[in-house]
């Protein structure tokens, strides 16, 4: 299982917080195409490139590989001051 969760930005426009899906999946690009395809809404959000990922609290890439029992997170860039 890998549990996703969303913030910011992201879950609004998912109107969720979090998902778990039983599925496996190679890596963060598999993950993303794979939520991709539930609407066309989910397809809007996940074609963002400056959306960030991160893994088990690490902060990852397309590339970075996935396991059963990780943790995916995805937000949106963030600006401080």
């Amino acid at each position: 299982m890998i549990k996703v969760v969303f913030f910011a930005r992201v879950r609004e426009q998912l109107g969720m917080d979090e998902l778990a899906l039983q599925a496996e999946f190679a890596d963060v690009s598999s993950l993303r195409t794979h939520l991709a395809k539930r609407n066309d809404n989910w397809a809007r959000v996940f074609a963002d490139h400056n959306l960030l990922v991160a893994v088990n609290h690490e902060m990852a890439s397309s590339a970075t590989a996935l396991t059963s029992g990780d943790e995916v997170a995805f937000f949106p860039p963030v600006t401080g001051g």
